[in-house]
């Protein structure tokens, strides 16, 4: 039995457009960053985003992060920064890339996921302070 796809509304079309217009215009490592590039000047000159659970942000983060749960971020789009580098992070690295696509698509460009995320971080990073 083969099954169809579904068929979309015109506003699923529409953010599908939208969607589909911004991978194919993206490099290869666009809206990534690694724990080993981020060294001093790059810490002190960007704003980190915890998207991981209240919970978990209270057991620890990086320093000076602030916390948006990942399922939160378009609706408070208004606290994100429209200039200057802002990296998303989750644990791993999964939930805040999906963050990270959505506020991209919406047009912050300065926004990057932090690939392998806090784990990433406490392990790799080129300075923790």
């Amino acid at each position: 039995m083969l099954m169809q796809a579904p068929i979309a509304h015109a506003d699923q079309q529409a953010a599908i457009d939208v969607m589909a217009e911004y991978l194919m215009f993206q490099e290869y490592e666009s809206g990534i960053i690694l724990p080993q590039q981020i060294d001093q000047s790059v810490f002190e000159s960007v704003t980190f985003i915890d998207t991981r659970d209240a919970e978990q942000f209270e057991a620890g983060t990086i320093p000076g992060a602030r916390h948006i749960e990942w399922r939160q971020i378009l609706d408070r789009m208004d606290e994100i920064p429209d200039t200057g580098k802002v990296i998303l992070f989750c644990n791993t690295g999964s939930l805040s890339s999906q963050a990270t696509f959505a506020l991209r698509v919406a047009g912050f460009d300065n926004v990057v996921v932090l690939q392998s995320g806090y784990r990433g971080w406490l392990v790799d990073a080129a300075y923790k302070p």
